[in-house]
């Protein structure tokens, strides 16, 4: 079974946030209110913490545990979106499935940043939107798979599952998560968030999987 250090990545776009935003305002909306999206809720915070101690994270759930719907309401993520823009929130990061698309709407509506999750949603948003998405916070399965395939190819996965219980995570060390720099607009803090990547890895900060 493949896991991710959601909470690592997190941290590193909640510091690119507090950087490219100079602000005292951001926030982070949620799919379902579960430990695992609350990993990047921590992360995210914390991240933002680090570079800001006096920042404000406004957070919000799309629904309880169990209800498929918050994956999937981009419209609801949108009016959450909406209200924080225009009440002083400068970056909004969702990890909420498809519901991201509504605050990439709004962000470009309102001409703040969004952040995405996942994947780089610079390469999938429409071109309007584009200019305001900040960076995402990456999984890298591509990493994973060819991590495991490599193991497999070599005899070595069997002793691997040994040590492990057949649970595989990947973190920052191994590359396993990451932040997105597609569009350059963090151009200019990447040496300081590679920076604080390295400390991570070296346990000089140690990132909190819970808020």
């Amino acid at each position: 079974m493949l896991g991710f250090a959601e909470h690592e990545g997190s941290f590193l776009v909640g510091a690119a946030a507090a950087l490219a935003c100079g602000c005292d305002d951001i926030g982070f909306i949620g799919g379902q209110e579960i430990d695992l999206i609350k990993k990047f809720e921590a992360g995210y915070t914390a991240g933002a913490e680090y570079i800001n101690p006096n920042i404000e994270v406004r957070v919000q759930y799309l629904g309880a545990a169990g209800d498929n719907a918050a994956w999937g309401s981009p419209d609801k993520a949108k009016e959450i979106a909406n209200s924080w823009y225009a009440d002083g929130a400068e970056v909004i990061y969702t990890a909420a499935g498809g519901s991201g698309a509504g605050t990439r709407e709004a962000a470009a509506e309102s001409e703040k940043w969004a952040i995405g999750v996942d994947s780089d949603e610079y390469l999938i948003a429409p071109e309007d939107q584009k200019p305001y998405i900040l960076t995402s916070m990456l999984k890298r399965v591509d990493t994973a798979v060819f991590d495991v395939y490599s193991q497999f190819e070599g005899d070595n996965l069997a002793s691997s599952i040994e040590s492990t219980g057949g649970f595989f995570t990947y973190d920052l060390a191994s590359d396993g998560v990451g932040y997105s720099t597609s569009g350059g607009h963090i151009d200019e803090y990447t040496d300081q968030l590679d920076e604080i990547k390295d400390m991570i890895v070296a346990g000089d900060i140690e990132v909190p999987t819970t808020p």
